[in-house]
């Protein structure tokens, strides 16, 4: 292995016979303040509703970043992501993993809706005991992450439970 400044190396890309360059384009800083959130879900009425278990709702994925967890659920309907994202609140969302988190308080678990995708992203801060090698923890990456939240109930009309089941 060894070091080589990336501006002494030409980028090319090679199809079939013909090379075309393909210098590196100069990146930007990134402004938060410039990030757009998509708007959440309407909200849902609370009459009448019935729980099911996430898993009959949505997909979920989990994995790590150092000492921190994502959780990715992605509705497997957009009509039931509404029911999700009212029912997946980050107090819930502490509360289900509580006994990971080394500080329950606000702000160490924070959730995005992911536009266009009918999913939310939920991220752990603090969550893995150090996360990869530095932890004793069973899953010290995060990978079964999701499975805990999908066993969370979600309130729903009776038509999407009868439908889910």
């Amino acid at each position: 292995s060894f070091a080589l400044d990336k501006s002494k190396v030409a980028i090319k890309v090679e199809v079939g016979d013909e090379i075309v360059d393909s210098p590196e384009a100069a990146g930007e800083a990134l402004d938060i303040n410039t990030i757009q959130r998509p708007p959440a879900p309407a909200p849902i009425n609370a009459d009448g509703l019935v729980e099911v278990p996430l898993i009959k709702l949505a997909w979920g994925r989990s994995g790590d970043k150092g000492n921190k967890a994502n959780v990715g659920i992605i509705a497997r309907k957009s009509e039931y992501l509404p029911y999700i994202w009212a029912a997946l609140t980050e107090t819930v969302i502490t509360a289900r993993y509580a006994h990971f988190l080394e500080d329950t308080s606000a702000g160490n678990v924070e959730r995005f809706l992911m536009p266009g995708s009918n999913a939310l992203n939920i991220l752990l801060h603090s969550v893995l005991g150090g996360g990869g090698v530095a932890s004793i923890r069973n899953d010290a990456q995060g990978k079964g992450y999701a499975q805990l939240l999908l066993a969370c109930p979600i309130p729903v009309t009776p038509s999407i439970a009868e439908s889910v089941s």
